[in-house]
């Protein structure tokens, strides 16, 4: 089977679960007390989407991504955003070449397989727009010459919310470019401690990973997604949940069918890391907050209200009936979502990302 060009061999199930799990071990050596969010990222990179790690400076999205690229053994370049950045600064630019009287392109950062863009929302709009064909076509365009992107190729962008000084929104269609979503939110006291500890027991401020896999096993992992059914019933309950955000009537412009996708290739990935070959509702369920809240524009008064796009889609999965399943198997790397009971108590930001 290829991908992209390349021809990779798939993976069973089993062994994509083996091998997140052993990839969510090494980046939770450094990355201590996020493994939901460790796996939220990482059924993301797998699912072959790019990925926005939203929170407050200091948590740990800047640390995460770089740790993500050590595990799994792909190149890496970080781009640091700021108000001054161009987008040629990104893309690559054109150069004179005086020893040969010709111009040569000079490639940018995002020639690579992982891209960190950190503090995407400090540039304006038109430098975030720099990524959008290179995000969605996998490739490059510069003065009419296009430049194919070598696969894997994923951006893993930080950003810091909006009310902070020095930042800009995001556009709607840069956000509906990234796959899903991820905050972070402050550790427990005792993981906090455990952060210092480590840093004290590796005597440097670096923290360096072996590589778990390399490039061409991410692709065979990717690949192994391709065989991960999606029942019926399941693929009409996606639908269904991307739909009723439509109809909220707290939300002006709900996910788009790329939420819908969206969805269904994360739910792909979730039972992948699971160990199965198939989707059940619970999967949707753990995915349903970072792959649609930030596809969800809310009605201006919402704002007024403190009202949050994830409080939405919170909502919509209490409203929106999941068919039936059996006991969903807990061999992998992912933990099972919720329960029922566990779902139906106050609705936290945290937990539903």
């Amino acid at each position: 089977m290829s991908q992209h060009g390349v021809e990779v061999q798939p993976l069973s199930p089993a062994e994509v679960g083996d091998v997140a799990g052993a990839v969510l071990d090494a980046v939770g050596t450094v990355i201590v007390g996020k493994r939901d969010a460790l796996q939220l990222v990482l059924a993301g990179i797998l699912a072959g989407g790019h990925v926005l790690l939203e929170d407050l400076p200091g948590l740990g999205k800047t640390l995460t991504a770089r740790c993500f690229a050590q595990a799994l053994g792909l190149g890496f370049r970080r781009l640091q955003f700021t108000p001054d950045l161009l987008p040629a600064d990104v893309t690559g630019s054109f150069l004179y070449d005086q020893r040969t009287h010709d111009f040569t392109f000079r490639a940018g950062p995002i020639f690579t397989n992982l891209l960190l863009a950190d503090e995407i929302n400090r540039t304006p709009p038109k430098t975030q727009a720099a990524l959008l064909e290179a995000m969605q076509e996998k490739q490059v365009s510069v003065e009419g010459t296009t430049y194919v992107l070598q696969p894997p190729f994923h951006v893993l962008a930080t950003a810091n919310p909006i009310e902070h000084e020095g930042t800009y929104p995001l556009p709607e269609a840069q956000l509906d470019r990234f796959l899903m979503r991820v905050p972070f939110g402050y550790p427990a006291p005792d993981e906090e401690w455990g952060i210092l500890q480590r840093r004290l027991a590796r005597r440097r401020e670096e923290a360096v990973l072996e590589p778990v896999v390399d490039a061409d096993a991410l692709l065979q992992m990717q690949t192994a997604l391709e065989d991960v059914t999606v029942e019926d019933s399941v693929g009409r309950y996606i639908v269904s949940l991307a739909t009723a955000t439509r109809e909220h009537p707290q939300v002006l412009v709900g996910a788009s069918p790329r939420g819908s996708l969206a969805l269904m290739l994360l739910s792909r990935a979730v039972a992948a890391m699971a160990g199965r070959d198939y989707v059940v509702p619970e999967d949707v369920k753990r995915v349903a907050v970072a792959g649609l809240a930030h596809r969800i524009t809310l009605r201006p008064e919402m704002w007024l209200r403190r009202v949050d796009s994830t409080y939405v889609v919170a909502s919509v999965l209490e409203q929106v009936p999941a068919p039936p399943t059996g006991a969903m198997p807990k061999h992998g790397a992912f933990v099972p979502a919720p329960s029922a009971g566990e779902a139906d108590r106050a609705p936290d930001p945290a937990r539903w990302a």
